[in-house]
């Protein structure tokens, strides 16, 4: 097969032909926004053009939507930067030890002021909302959730743990505290992100998990949150973050959104409400390809462990496995010589393949935790493309089991 098998979209998805005519159009609009001349404020105009369309994405006021470097910063924003507000005395973050590094890494840096509480996790890495009741405490200053698992695609019951703390809050008479913020990068192509279906305070998402620019991200602040900038120098982005903005590639993710088709936004329609989705024809497909390689993974391959939930508890185009006696790294430089593109876990956590430390979290065995393979499909797969690759993976997991 002569042609490239990208099956690595979880950590990047190609841009879309119509993101990038729609980012070539701005390149030649290239004074800077906040310059007080007309060229300047045409510059001006389009990133608020694209501030209402990313609001209307995710059923937020233009003013809530802010545009930063990346998932990584706008994640660091929303927990250090509301960090920074409160005054003296103890406080805990209450997280899951399944989180990308970008929301653990920060959190572990305002030690000792703030406190990292662990919720626990089940097998499938679906967050115990028991626990999490008990562990909310008038100490909780915010609980940081992902939507839905980069490496293992499992999709968390965000509403339900919306409503848990929303209850708490009432129990305690507060209106702001504990802040609830969510990840939702994987989740933005197929999932609901309205924030208020959501009833999260922060939410953040970038572009190059839907087909958009990288080095995009957005963060969403929910009116009457306090949060301080983390990069100073300039008053961008209404003073939350120094740096002239980058209008290709703000209007590119803008246009990312308007592709994906939003049942939210259309009709509230019965089967956004019945399945979470937002783009469900897309999904639909998507999902098929995934349970069809799932199957047939099993029927032919049956040491195989897959990681995390299944069904509609998964991402339609995440799947995760482990393979006994082999290593990732071994595997993904075998699938590269067949013009397959996998990966084996988070794309941000070293170049070099290491365990993954949300496999360890959900009890994955040391025998199963070397061998592990994550494809992630995405718009532009095709069932003989599974096919194919079923078929390689087939000879080169025997192949790395004899050497």
């Amino acid at each position: 097969m002569a042609k490239e098998i990208y099956l690595d979209n979880a950590a990047a998805t190609p841009i879309d032909g119509r993101v990038k005519k729609e980012m070539a159009r701005v390149f030649n609009i290239y004074a800077n926004p906040s310059s007080f001349n007309d060229a300047g404020r045409r510059a001006r105009k389009e990133i608020n053009t694209a501030r209402v369309k990313v609001g209307r994405f995710l059923g937020a006021h233009p003013e809530e939507i802010f545009f930063m470097g990346s998932a990584s910063e706008a994640n660091n924003t929303a927990i250090a930067g509301t960090a920074k507000i409160p005054g003296k005395g103890e406080w805990e973050i209450l997280t899951t030890p399944i989180e990308h590094l970008s929301v653990l890494e920060p959190i572990k840096s305002l030690a000792p002021k703030f406190r990292a509480v662990f919720l626990k996790v089940n097998n499938e890495g679906v967050v115990d909302l028991h626990d999490l009741k008990q562990k909310l405490s008038l100490k909780t200053f915010l609980i940081s959730i992902m939507y839905a698992n980069n490496e293992i695609g499992t999709i968390e019951p965000i509403k339900k743990i919306a409503k848990v703390i929303r209850d708490f809050k009432k129990e305690i008479g507060s209106e702001i505290y504990p802040l609830f913020h969510t990840d939702a990068c994987q989740a933005a192509e197929y999932l609901d992100v309205n924030v208020n279906n959501l009833g999260a305070d922060l939410l953040t998402f970038n572009g190059s998990k839907i087909y958009g620019p990288r080095g995009i991200g957005v963060l969403y602040v929910r009116k009457g949150t306090l949060i301080a900038p983390l990069i100073f120098g300039g008053e961008h982005e209404r003073g939350l973050r120094a740096g002239t903005e980058n209008l290709p590639a703000i209007v590119g993710l803008a246009k990312a959104v308007e592709l994906i088709p939003n049942e939210a936004a259309k009709a509230r329609s019965a089967s956004l409400s019945r399945t979470g989705l937002i783009n469900p024809k897309e999904s639909r497909k998507v999902a098929v390809l995934r349970d069809y390689f799932l199957k047939k993974i099993i029927e032919k391959m049956p040491e195989i462990k897959i990681n995390g939930a299944l069904g509609g508890g998964r991402l339609p185009n995440n799947i995760n496995i482990s393979i006994p006696g082999t290593n990732s790294e071994k595997l993904l430089l075998e699938l590269d010589k067949y013009e397959i593109r996998a990966g084996s876990g988070s794309a941000c956590a070293s170049h070099a393949v290491e365990p993954s430390h949300v496999l360890k979290a959900i009890g994955v065995k040391e025998s199963y935790i070397n061998g592990v393979l994550r494809f992630s499909l995405g718009r532009r797969t095709t069932k003989k493309d599974t096919e194919y690759v079923l078929k390689i993976l087939q000879k080169i997991v025997k192949k790395a089991k004899r050497t």
